[in-house]
């Protein structure tokens, strides 16, 4: 039995370091600069929303992203657009101002990023709305994408 645990726990180390180190930050940490370059992104998608610019403001998405509705996921920026603009917008004007509040952004790793916030839908006509998002972000080519959005 003691040699049993001797073995749980020499495993256990080894997959904690192994952890450690594929965790480890790159050796020269841009994490300041690509928080902004998110941030920024997510601010230029609100704003697009509110100018009207729906393809403005699906622009951060990966072509191939999921959003993740109560029915289940979304495939594709085609799909999602045409679900926007049949809720939210009318004549191509949104029904609402949209706004991101309690925004945070937290790197997963080099290349991958959570952000996690508010979402409120006020004004117009309709009640307001608002809920929780939370997005995957990953850097590619072109610089950080949206590969996944969970919004409930």
């Amino acid at each position: 039995m003691r040699e049993i645990s001797r073995i749980l726990m020499a495993t256990a180390v080894l997959m904690l370091a192994s952890c450690a180190e594929r965790a480890a930050p790159p050796a020269v940490d841009t994490w300041g600069t690509d928080e902004a370059s998110i941030r920024d992104l997510l601010q230029g998608s609100v704003d697009a929303w509110n100018r009207g610019d729906l393809p403005g403001h699906l622009a951060p998405y990966d072509e191939n992203v999921t959003f993740m509705t109560k029915d289940g996921p979304r495939p594709g920026v085609a799909a999602i657009e045409k679900a926007f603009a049949e809720k939210y917008f009318q004549d191509g004007v949104p029904k609402q101002t949209l706004r991101f509040e309690q925004l945070t952004v937290r790197r997963l790793d080099a290349d991958a990023a959570l952000a996690i916030g508010r979402f409120v839908l006020s004004g117009g006509t309709e009640p307001e709305q608002s809920g929780w998002f939370s997005t995957i972000w990953v850097r590619g080519p072109a610089g950080w994408v949206t590969v996944h959005d969970h919004s409930s």
